[in-house]
């Protein structure tokens, strides 16, 4: 672990890889943190220098006043990279790092090889799913994110992957107790006020949207919209909920490592 300075706190980070190979930057949904991507690393690692990081507000990151924005965060990735003298990456992110992902792609395509967004849409809610959230957050603290971690399981995985795999789910929604609460609902303020429906034909990058049959969060719908606005678009569906790269493994390591070998 390792972390860089931004202008208003420091930025959590972890390098995996050989050094000198291609970069592959790894963005956490919102409510989890780097190690979200521990079953991808092994594989990614074999072809990339796979760099996580946690999203401000999340883990080991600065925590600062919200409401964030998604071009707030997308600009804390470009400053990670700066910091690194990183030029270019690939980048994959999954439900919030998927729109960090697409403001990337619309916003700094020059700084991208290849994107994959991964249980994402162009937007994600509405403001009466996200205010009563944020508020009782903000109310409520650490209860309020103990509440969550009970209630994401559900959302997260499938009841046969969270009844097979019960150490594997508890370890994962147990990133969502132990996050900040001014964190989680400034991010949730980001996720709210994004939509990039409008924008999606600038995106230039090779691009590979992700979904999960079973993700009652961000649907399937969302992801195809994606596809289907972005020029030569890919797309892939797993049989998962909301965390498909945590449910699916190795087919979803497989179906990445294979986009991004491609000539």
């Amino acid at each position: 672990m390792a972390q860089v300075q931004l202008a208003d706190g420091a930025l959590n980070y972890q390098l995996d890889g050989p050094e000198g190979a291609p970069v592959l930057v790894l963005s956490n949904s919102l409510g989890t943190d780097l190690h979200m991507w521990d079953t991808q690393v092994p594989a990614f690692a074999a072809h990339f220098r796979v760099l996580r990081y946690d999203t401000r507000g999340h883990g080991a990151s600065l925590v600062t006043e919200g409401p964030y924005s998604i071009e707030q965060l997308g600009q804390d990735v470009l400053a990670l990279l700066d910091a690194l003298k990183i030029e270019r990456a690939h980048f994959c992110g999954l439900s919030m790092g998927g729109l960090i992902g697409q403001w990337l792609g619309i916003n700094a395509g020059e700084r991208l090889n290849r994107l994959i967004v991964c249980n994402t849409a162009a937007k994600i809610g509405s403001p009466d799913t996200w205010n009563p959230r944020i508020e009782m957050v903000l109310r409520d603290g650490k209860a309020a994110m103990v509440g969550l971690r009970d209630a994401s399981i559900e959302r997260w995985f499938t009841p046969a992957y969270s009844s097979t795999n019960p150490d594997q789910a508890k370890r994962i929604t147990d990133m969502l107790a132990t996050t900040s609460p001014q964190g989680y609902a400034a991010n949730c303020g980001a996720v709210r006020d994004a939509d990039f429906r409008d924008q999606l034909g600038e995106i230039k990058a090779p691009l590979l949207v992700i979904s999960g049959s079973h993700d009652a969060v961000t649907p399937p719908a969302g992801g195809l919209f994606i596809q289907e606005n972005v020029e030569g678009a890919e797309y892939a569906e797993f049989h998962a909920a909301h965390l498909s790269n945590v449910e699916v493994g190795e087919p979803f390591s497989r179906r990445v490592i294979d986009f991004l070998l491609a000539r």
